[in-house]
C-alpha cells in the first residue's frame, strides 16, 4: 500500500501490550504517532522507545498519542519493556506509557510498506525500518518519515514538525528552515495583501528581493 500525505490512515486491528485494539477507536478525537522497529531486545531501538516514554508527556500537550510497532509477540514486547525501563531509568514498578503492537506476521508493516529488505533477522525475513506516521484527528496522514534500520530518530525533530502542523492547520502561515516553537512564520503566499492587516494584527514585514516579487513575507507566531 503507497500512502500519500491527507490520505486516509487505514484501520487496523491489532494485538498490543494493552490488549486487542481497533487503531482508531484508540486514536479518539486526537492525533497520533505510530513509529516502527526492526525487533525487540535491540539496542538503538531500546534508545527510542526510553526516549519516547520520557517524552509521552510532550506528546500529550499536543494531544498526540503514541503507539510503537516491532515484529515480535506481545509476550515478548513484555519481556523488553523491563529493559527500556533500565535503560531509560524509568520506574521500574510503573505501567509502559504507550501501547507496543505485535506484528510478528508482519502483516502491518506489508500493508504499510515499512520492510526494510537490506536488513534481514534471524528468521531470514526481512526486519521493518524506522517508518514514522503522524495521523490527525481526522485519521489522515499528515507525516511519513522512514528511517533505515541502523539510524536512530530525533523525536525533538518529530514533535517540532507537529508543532508546526498543528500551527500551520489553525493560521495562514508556514515555518521556514530551523523553524522552533514561537519563531518567525512566513505568510502563505495565497493570502493577498488587502488580508494581512486582518489576519496578522503583529504585522508583516516583507523581504527585499532583487527580482522584487513579495513573496518573503514574514510575522510572529508566538506560542
Amino acid at each position: 500500500m503507497s500512502l500519500n500525505l491527507g490520505d486516509p490512515f487505514p484501520n487496523f486491528t491489532a494485538d498490543t501490550t494493552i490488549g486487542t485494539i481497533d487503531f482508531h477507536d484508540w486514536i479518539g478525537d486526537g492525533w497520533a504517532i505510530l513509529f516502527s522497529h526492526p525487533a525487540d531486545y535491540t539496542p538503538v531501538c531500546t534508545t527510542e522507545l526510553a526516549a519516547v516514554a520520557k517524552l509521552v508527556p510532550e506528546f500529550a500537550k499536543r494531544n498526540v498519542k503514541p503507539i510503537a510497532l516491532s515484529c515480535d509477540s506481545v509476550e515478548s514486547h513484555r519481556g523488553w519493556i523491563d529493559d527500556i525501563k533500565a535503560y531509560g531509568e524509568l520506574a521500574a514498578n510503573d505501567g509502559f506509557p504507550f501501547p507496543i503492537i505485535d506484528d510478528s506476521k508482519r502483516e502491518l508493516a506489508v500493508k504499510l510498506n515499512m520492510l526494510d529488505k537490506d536488513e534481514i533477522g534471524s528468521a531470514g525475513l526481512p526486519l521493518t525500518c524506522r517508518a514514522v506516521f503522524v495521523i490527525d484527528a481526522a485519521k489522515k496522514l499528515r507525516l511519513s518519515i522512514l528511517y533505515p534500520a541502523t539510524t536512530g530518530r530525533n523525536f525533538a525533530e518529530i514533535l517540532r514538525t507537529i508543532d508546526s502542523m498543528q500551527l500551520t492547520d489553525k493560521r495562514k502561515v508556514a515555518t521556514p528552515a530551523d523553524w522552533m516553537p514561537g519563531g518567525t512564520c512566513m505568510v502563505q503566499p495565497s493570502v493577498p495583501e488587502d488580508q494581512l492587516e486582518v489576519l496578522f494584527p503583529a504585522g508583516v514585514n516583507s523581504v527585499p528581493l532583487p527580482s522584487g516579487k513579495k513573496y518573503l513575507r514574514r510575522t510572529e507566531c508566538p506560542e
